[in-house]
């Protein structure tokens, strides 16, 4: 029986194949260098769209591939039956708590609304330090520029550190993005920008003004 890998790297990605050939095939190439790599694929258990395709060319190339699903997309997205194993949550929380648990990385490919949902809250967990590891948007057909210019205004606008902006890293290739969701992640400090400004010595802070902020 061949041994577990020791590192996990979860995908995210649609659940659709995309109208180019590119997402299909960038997707398939993820899958099976994972394998190759001996890295274990971690996802979310469908066998539809890229789900599908990124599963069954890691699997093709001997590569342990697991699958978290929730109850209810289990007929939706049509829960893959030939993985290493899968499991089946209650509620769609909990699922991305268990992807993030079993996974090292987090690679993202071209995706909807579900890709983004799980994208971002990788992403927000590493800015509040809940957890330390790499999100790495792989880009084709430059899918993932619009995201980028977005987080660059987030940063002009005084909502991001230009230090988290980094956490949301951007590869052009397969082999650079598992490179860069497998490196360690840099210490970027806390995300609240407004506390690094200290008040002056001797400014009186009004205490009830802060619990009906609390409250809102």
């Amino acid at each position: 029986m061949p041994s577990e890998p020791t590192t996990r790297l979860c995908v995210y990605c649609g659940s659709n194949a995309g109208t180019s050939p590119s997402f299909a095939a960038l997707a398939h190439q993820l899958g099976s260098s994972l394998a190759h790599r001996g890295i274990g694929l971690v996802y979310g258990g469908g066998r539809v769209g890229l789900m599908g395709v990124v599963a069954d060319a890691a699997l093709a190339a001997g590569g342990e591939v697991i699958g978290v699903i929730t109850e209810q997309l289990v007929g939706a997205e049509v829960a893959h039956t030939g993985l290493t194993r899968i499991e089946v949550t209650d509620t769609m929380h909990a699922r991305k708590a268990r992807l993030s648990e079993l996974a090292d990385g987090f690679l993202v490919l071209p995706g909807g609304f579900g890709t983004l949902d799980e994208f971002a809250e990788a992403l927000t967990w590493n800015q509040l330090g809940l957890v330390a590891k790499p999100v790495v948007l792989v880009d084709v057909d430059g899918f993932w520029t619009p995201m980028f210019d977005w987080m660059e205004r987030a940063v002009d606008a005084g909502f991001v550190r230009s230090s988290h902006r980094l956490l949301a890293q951007h590869a052009h290739s397969v082999d650079e993005a598992i490179a860069m969701a497998t490196a360690p992640v840099p210490d970027v400090g806390h995300k609240w920008i407004d506390r690094d400004v200290t008040p002056p010595r001797g400014t009186i802070i009004d205490s009830s003004a802060l619990r009906g902020v609390a409250r809102d």
